[in-house]
């Protein structure tokens, strides 16, 4: 377990599993975690721990990238039997489990075929923004002050979310106008940063279980998705024609709505 936080800014880390572009895949899901920025000092030692273990002799040239990591194609995951690779993401995962409760997980599933004409990517962006803003009042008004900054992997949506997030900030989404939000959104290089890729092991892992039925790897996080009130607000799962979806995120919903007067 992590040493206590000293808090200083919430920074939500954001990475994308899914094509908006591949036929073949249903969903797009964009999702990581927010940790305080103290926080995130303790996940990239972790994870710098478990890098030394898979290569002693260069762990900063390990980078936990989940699609890689499954198909086992590349070095150094090359060679690794199905059990060994499933195991290094569960692995990369349980940091996040083991983190403190101020480290909360958020994910936007978006159904493609839901939002014909809309880039689900944007979709997903706009959705995580808003209910990154509200976790942020909803720390205000029990005394957490601190506001929040959205980190993103690099990607040719960088001046696409750019703008987006200034409109959020003026115009509003179709929420709400965002007040919590610090600046635009920062953009790094994964390579670069150990919770970015934490980042991209939470939405593979959401990923996995929408996209394929497999939740071994979203269940070792699903405690931590941003919860209140008995309702999963940290995970979205945005489809038409479902409304009969176990999902914790669905299901939470409608058994909160069923016990409103």
């Amino acid at each position: 377990m992590e040493p206590p936080r000293t808090a200083v800014i919430h920074l939500l880390y954001l990475d994308d599993a899914g094509s908006a572009s591949n036929p073949k895949e249903e969903y797009l899901v964009l999702g990581g975690l927010s940790v305080y920025e103290s926080q995130s000092h303790w996940i990239t030692r972790e994870l710098d721990k478990l890098a030394e273990s898979i290569e002693p002799g260069d762990p900063h040239g390990v980078e936990f990238h989940a699609s890689e990591i499954f198909s086992r194609r590349v070095p150094p995951w090359k060679g690794l039997k199905p059990d060994e690779a499933r195991g290094t993401i569960k692995s990369v995962l349980k940091v996040l489990a083991d983190a403190r409760d101020t480290a909360r997980a958020f994910a936007c599933v978006v159904h493609k075929a839901s939002f014909p004409g809309r880039d689900p990517m944007e979709v997903a962006f706009e959705d995580l923004c808003s209910r990154f803003d509200r976790y942020l009042r909803r720390l205000r008004a029990s005394g957490d002050d601190q506001r929040g900054l959205v980190i993103l992997d690099k990607s040719a949506y960088e001046t696409t979310l750019q703008q987006m997030s200034v409109a959020f900030r003026t115009l509003g989404t179709r929420w709400g106008v965002i007040r919590r939000l610090a600046d635009t959104p920062f953009f790094v290089d994964s390579r670069a940063s150990r919770v970015i890729q934490l980042a991209d092991q939470v939405a593979y892992a959401v990923f996995r279980r929408y996209q394929a039925g497999d939740a071994q790897y979203f269940d070792l996080v699903a405690s931590k998705f941003d919860e209140e009130d008995g309702v999963v607000h940290g995970l979205a799962h945005k489809e038409l024609g479902n409304p009969g979806c176990m999902c914790p995120a669905c299901l939470s919903r409608r058994i909160s709505e069923s016990r409103r007067p």
